[in-house]
């Protein structure tokens, strides 16, 4: 199960308050540094299995087109994971453009990489979504800006295995009740 999802680094959203008496204003333990401009975002591709995780992917800022995608993702990263899985691996990918566009089809069929056929609309069936949440939760939990691409790696590294699993394992069940919802 693949997926990107983007993370915000180093921001400020300016709640930090402090009581000061007069005269403290300029007092070390009053003062709280931030980047005036915010720390931007970094847009991070990573894949999950029973078995493992694939290490995170930055994606460089810049559209990201079918031939970016096929050449930063199923080429370099997914095409060794299945090699090493061997047969049966079968690819998760969402319906965005640049996952189904035929250059990504054509490559994937090319390498005899078979992907799974994902209902439209239903990004949050993909249980990556809730290893992006708890990666989240737990950087929040934190009370610090995560600074660097190694912390959103750590993050990830932390989540138990086990956790993966039950997600993936839970995968029947979510859908048959999409698929009551949606009767």
């Amino acid at each position: 199960f693949t997926d990107e999802s983007r993370f915000t680094l180093s921001t400020c959203d300016r709640r930090d308050r402090v009581w000061r008496r007069r005269g403290e204003r300029s007092a070390a333990c009053n003062i709280l540094q931030h980047d005036r401009f915010g720390g931007g975002s970094v847009m991070v591709w990573g894949g999950i299995s029973l078995g493992g995780r694939t290490a995170l992917h930055v994606l460089a800022r810049g559209s990201l087109t079918a031939i970016r995608y096929r050449d930063e993702i199923p080429r370099p990263l997914v095409r060794p994971y299945a090699g090493a899985v061997g047969p049966g691996f079968l690819l998760m990918q969402d319906n965005a453009r640049p996952h189904v566009a035929g250059v990504c089809q054509q490559f994937l069929q090319e390498e005899g990489i078979d992907a799974m056929d994902w209902p439209a609309r239903s990004p949050d069936l993909n249980p990556i979504e809730h290893i992006w949440d708890i990666m989240s939760s737990s950087i929040r939990q934190r009370h610090v800006a995560t600074q660097t691409v190694q912390e959103l790696a750590d993050a990830l590294v932390q989540i138990p295995q086990e956790t993966i699993r039950h997600l993936i394992r839970s995968m029947p069940r979510r859908c048959r009740e999409v698929i009551q919802a949606r009767v």
